[in-house]
């Protein structure tokens, strides 16, 4: 049986579509009362994060039914085609709720197990980030390249930390002290997502980090490569989405940023 061709165009134009509705959704809500409760892992949801992913869900499936779907907020859904998608309707949700403008929403269309479309959209800016498997990565129609950095000394680079702080906190912070000491600066915003967006772009040279879910991460590890960078697990294997820990650079830092939280790599 011949291979079913990739709708690359129309799994695009429906991220997007879907991305934009959601942060609607967000802007809606974004510095005004919202109900908030913290899940077992010690993460926060809040009714903002429900519906967005409802708005985003409820447009995907329109265009593809047959879609399977996992997404950080409800129960996932088995595909009855060669499709997923994996969204993130608010990637930040810590900033959300105490008005800090760094979220976004994060949706991936995934085709035969492989990522093939990433899709970032922070609402606030209105910056959308998309990428395309083998078409490269852009910005609000503009293309985006990973930094050209050479030296670490000379990088900005961004990590997050983990939820649970009594047991895991501070086994993450051997990592984070020995790069801040050789960076020029780490940042911590707090959204996976972004980070991953901004480090194609070239605004950071590196980010990494630990316990992250396939929704953190999937459409943004795209959008790294497709700008020409790299992305893999602290000990340089190739990565997977489902994988425990990520580590991506402008690709000239990756073997520098490895060796320096390696340390640290052991499975958390």
């Amino acid at each position: 049986m011949t291979p079913r061709k990739i709708p690359l165009r129309q799994l695009e134009n429906a991220a997007v579509s879907a991305a934009l509705a959601a942060g609607r959704v967000l802007r809606k809500h974004f510095g005004k009362p919202i109900s908030i409760r913290e899940k077992d892992n010690l993460s926060l949801v809040t009714n903002a994060d429900v519906e967005a992913e409802e708005t985003s869900i409820k447009l995907l499936l329109k265009k593809f039914p047959d879609f399977g779907v996992l997404a950080e907020e409800s129960d996932p859904r088995r595909s009855r085609d060669l499709g997923r998608w994996i969204i993130d309707p608010l990637d930040g949700t810590t900033n959300f709720v105490h008005r800090f403008p760094m979220f976004c929403v994060s949706i991936a269309a995934e085709w035969d197990e492989k990522v093939v479309v990433g899709v970032i959209y922070h609402p606030i800016l209105r910056e959308m980030t998309v990428a395309v498997r083998g078409q490269g990565a852009r910005c609000n129609g503009k293309l985006i390249r990973v930094s050209k950095s050479r030296k670490l000394n000379e990088s900005l680079l961004t990590t997050g930390f983990t939820y649970h702080k009594k047991t895991l906190l501070h086994r993450e912070m051997g990592a984070f002290e020995r790069l801040s000491g050789i960076a020029r600066a780490v940042r911590r915003p707090g959204s996976a997502a972004l980070d991953l967006a901004y480090t194609g772009r070239g605004v950071f040279d590196g980010f990494w980090e630990r316990n992250l879910s396939p929704w953190d991460v999937a459409a943004g590890s795209l959008v790294v490569e497709e700008a020409g960078g790299k992305v893999t697990d602290f000990q340089g294997k190739p990565f997977s989405i489902h994988a425990r820990e990520l580590l991506a650079s402008n690709g000239i830092l990756h073997n520098s940023l490895m060796e320096t939280i390696s340390p640290e790599s052991s499975a958390l």
